[in-house]
């Protein structure tokens, strides 16, 4: 009698258990977190969770206080930037990341969310703006949300985080070591499918004289609407326009200041093992006197043999953006992929997104569980041969604009990440490029990148 009451006693702490909300996962967002549910004490405890989650109410559950942080840590070995045009020597150096944040929950509705980044980049040889951040203020913002009209409207100001999609041209950057942030006003409203937002923004300038110097201005702008809907469960489409504006820019094909305006079309989604997603952006505008006509095109797509062993995937990637056919006449058809994620193509930054073509086959396997394995070939030409080559993220390799031959090389790729826990993730890296005629006359050779990173939220 006493085992059965010992086995019915446990069969009830087990459904009590399934039934008790569960951890949050460490987002890729971290002020997307909701750490609420360690107000229920069936939640399974750990190391440091009472600052986690440091009720700010006796009776809300919703009303906490909680710190955390992301420590990422990551070792390079890299041939020189411009596929050694510029010459310079082979680099190896760490990049250490490190943020801190504070996320308070002042009502069910309304928080305030504060994070501080410090970024080094130890051994490397003149870090950029993108490589090294002492101690700055990485976001800080307000926002609030609450039903109207039987939908959710939302809204957001101060230091924050705004990234599309792939983030192919808007994105938080997080491959280089200094993410972007932006200065902005957000707001969206979600209803039956439908989600339109719009924003208004000042991206933020890095700078790593001393701490806390980074700044925004009004010589760099970025806003825009975009409307969302919700096709079927897995799909999605979208339609975007934005306006790009920067003072004072000197880029092959004019110099002024610059103003683009952007209109994008999104569509993505999942049908059976088929995956898909594709984008395509128009540029119009001016810079100085010269007008702008500009395109860029991206894809995505696969088929995953879930039933197969190691679950591989079979992907083809495909992209394809405009350069400047004539760079001496009054018009600018060299893209400007705005704020885009490397990563996208390789960490290594040896390809931009602009006057190009990229053709990359791929196989995806996951031997195990939360490992993935990624080999690719990534075959790269220019859109027209009297543009420059350009290197991550639109800078122009010297002496390639007009020099003959569309071909600008190939790349080959191996990937492996593993998430070891539900807080700690590994990730390997290495890229060969192998470097056509255009570029080796202009005075480049082959080059490779390796990285391999680990990182760690909590």
């Amino acid at each position: 009698m006493g085992a059965l009451s010992h086995s019915a006693a446990a069969e009830a702490q087990e459904a009590i258990d399934q039934t008790a909300p569960q951890r949050p996962a460490i987002n890729f967002y971290r002020w997307q977190e909701d750490w609420s549910a360690l107000a229920d004490p069936r939640v399974r405890r750990e190391w440091g969770d009472a600052l986690k989650y440091i009720p700010l109410s006796k009776t809300d559950p919703k009303q906490y206080l909680s710190f955390g942080f992301t420590l990422r840590e990551r070792a390079v070995s890299v041939d020189p930037a411009q596929l050694g045009v510029r010459h310079g020597q082979h680099q190896t150096y760490l990049l250490h990341r490190l943020e801190l944040h504070a996320d308070a929950h002042l009502t069910d509705n309304t928080r305030i969310f504060v994070q501080l980044e410090n970024a080094l980049a130890p051994n490397l040889a003149r870090p950029g703006p993108v490589d090294a951040n002492r101690l700055d203020l990485r976001l800080a913002f307000l926002d609030n949300q609450h039903e109207v009209d039987g939908g959710l409207f939302k809204w957001r100001i101060g230091r924050q985080e705004i990234a599309f999609d792939l983030q192919r041209f808007v994105s938080v950057r997080d491959g280089p070591n200094v993410r972007q942030a932006y200065d902005a006003i957000w707001a969206d409203y979600e209803r039956n499918g439908w989600r339109i937002s719009s924003f208004a923004s000042q991206p933020v300038h890095y700078r790593n004289d001393r701490n806390f110097d980074d700044y925004s201005n009004r010589h760099l702008l970025f806003g825009g609407v975009r409307v969302q809907r919700r096709v079927t469960a897995n799909s999605e489409v979208s339609l975007s326009f934005s306006d790009f504006r920067q003072s004072d820019v000197h880029i092959l094909a004019g110099a002024g200041d610059e103003e683009r305006k952007n209109l994008d079309v999104h569509y993505d989604g999942q049908a059976g093992v088929v995956d898909w997603d594709v984008e395509g952006m128009k540029q119009g505008g001016s810079i100085g006197r010269r007008d702008v006509d500009a395109w860029a095109f991206g894809s995505l797509a696969g088929i995953t043999f879930k039933d197969t062993a190691w679950s591989p995937r079979v992907g083809m990637q495909f992209d394809a953006a405009s350069g400047d056919r004539h760079l001496g006449d009054q018009h600018v058809g060299t893209f400007n992929p705005l704020f885009p994620n490397g990563y996208y193509v390789t960490l290594s930054g040896y390809t931009g997104y602009s006057n190009f073509i990229h053709l990359k086959p791929s196989l995806a396997l996951a031997p195990a569980t939360g490992v993935k394995l990624v080999a690719a070939i990534g075959m790269l030409w220019r859109q027209t041969t009297q543009d420059a080559v350009y290197v991550q993220p639109n800078i122009p390799i010297p002496g390639t604009a007009g020099r003959p031959g569309r071909r600008t090389g190939s790349y080959a790729q191996l990937q492996f990440n593993w998430v070891a826990a539900r807080n700690l993730t590994f990730g390997l890296e290495a890229d060969r490029y192998f470097i056509a005629q255009a570029v080796r006359g202009a005075g480049g050779h082959d080059s490779s990148y390796f990285g391999a990173d680990v990182r760690w939220g909590w």
